[in-house]
């Protein structure tokens, strides 16, 4: 097959798959609705906390850290997309959870202390006259909680540690027919009658309406007990409306700034920006593929690191076009302009873009949970736009150069 035929079949094909890709991805099955949305975008619960001090802690730097790593634990937990837990000054956090519409829910799992105790029936008394007591266990003897469905009754099935089973196992032992109160944040959930001597390391808490309320409190349990004493400033829904309405409004803000960048390179590069354009298509559904395929969520700021990578892939093949046609007015033929010119532009598009993943970076290390989104897909977009510019752009002009289709090189590169 003659090399010019070879080019025109690969350009058929490439151009092909793109109209395919975009069709589907696009309209049939859109990627965009694939992606999961953050809290400002599908609506949702804002919890303000405020950490003070009690006779057991005082609030200070470590606690107030401790306990954000705990919230986050018990928040990812839910299972509710992109979560935000953010700290604030020296004594606040705040909580976001995308798509819960009940506080009372997300509060029981995020407010508990998580203090967990099994006593017999003289520390209970001890406990409750607010004398010194004695647990047989507590959480820091267990190793995990587990909800689950036993004869047909929700339950949280508990595992001890080698110390917590050791100590189980003695107080079982001496306390065969007698009640073990299990008592959770100060109140008895449970008092079973001790049957036989326990040996196994293992215990469960019943009566609870569902296996999600269950669920719940093994997410409390599994974290730890809160350092601090946490209060809630302020609860309030976010709504899904607003968010949409933000969503459209992002949406439009990108699609009048992508035509823009379109238009331009157009006009300015004319066939060169034609083949821009169609990478720059490439680019997007590569973008959008990497996010949802990464399970990311889809913030107000993650959609601005999108917009702000689109600049840096068209920046990646302006840095390109401007080297070509330098190379063109030196005389050279468009094969070896083209090589030319991704060669001395490689050095100068890496440099750039690797200084801004550096401080994508540092962004994503130091940053709130929402800069650290605007960090995420800002990298992902520069990645994906290197790839774009240097691999599909010097692909496609290569295949055209084959297919004999730059025969007018001056007009072609806007020379």
């Amino acid at each position: 097959m003659p090399e010019r035929l070879k080019g025109l079949v690969t350009l058929a094909v490439v151009f092909a798959l793109v109209l395919s890709g975009a069709w589907y991805f696009g309209y049939e099955r859109p990627l965009l609705d694939s992606i999961k949305q953050g809290e400002e975008l599908q609506g949702g619960i804002h919890v303000l906390l405020e950490a003070v001090d009690s006779p057991q802690a005082a609030v200070n730097d470590h606690s107030m850290r401790k306990a954000v790593d705990i919230i986050r634990f018990r928040v990812d937990r839910l299972g509710v997309g992109e979560t935000r837990v953010q700290r604030i000054g020296v004594d606040r956090i705040i909580v976001g959870l995308p798509g819960i519409g009940d506080p009372d829910r997300a509060l029981d799992v995020i407010g508990r202390t998580a203090l967990l105790e099994f006593l017999d029936d003289q520390n209970l008394e001890l406990k409750q006259a607010g004398e010194e007591y004695e647990a047989i266990i507590t959480g820091a003897d267990l190793k995990e909680a587990q909800p689950a469905i036993e004869r047909g009754r929700n339950v949280v099935l508990l595992a001890l540690n080698p110390e917590g089973t050791r100590k189980f196992g003695d107080a079982t032992a001496r306390l065969i027919q007698r009640p073990i109160h299990i008592v959770l944040d100060g109140e008895v959930v449970q008092s079973p009658i001790v049957q036989d001597h326990i040996t196994g390391g293992s215990a469960e808490i019943t009566g609870y309406e569902s296996l999600d309320a269950a669920n719940r409190v093994a997410i409390v349990l599994n974290s730890g007990a809160l350092p601090v004493e946490l209060r809630v400033v302020e609860t309030r829904a976010v709504s899904a409306t607003l968010g949409q309405d933000s969503l459209a409004r992002s949406k439009t803000a990108a699609l009048i700034g992508i035509s823009l960048v379109v238009a331009y390179m157009v006009l300015y590069y004319r066939g060169a920006g034609l083949v821009a354009n169609l990478a720059l298509t490439i680019y997007v559904f590569l973008l959008l593929g990497l996010l949802a395929g990464l399970n990311a969520a889809l913030t107000l700021p993650g959609i601005a690191g999108i917009i702000l990578s689109v600049g840096m892939a068209v920046d990646a093949n302006v840095i390109v076009f401007e080297r070509i046609r330098e190379e063109l007015r030196l005389g050279k033929t468009v094969r070896s302009a083209v090589e030319g010119g991704f060669s001395r532009a490689l050095r100068a598009i890496l440099d750039a873009n690797v200084t801004t993943l550096i401080a994508a970076g540092v962004l994503y290390k130091f940053g709130s949970d929402r800069i650290q989104g605007f960090a995420v897909t800002l990298s992902l977009g520069i990645l994906a736009s290197m790839f774009t510019a240097v691999v599909i752009t010097r692909f496609l002009l290569r295949q055209l150069i084959r297919a004999d289709l730059v025969r007018n090189t001056r007009f072609f590169f806007g020379v």
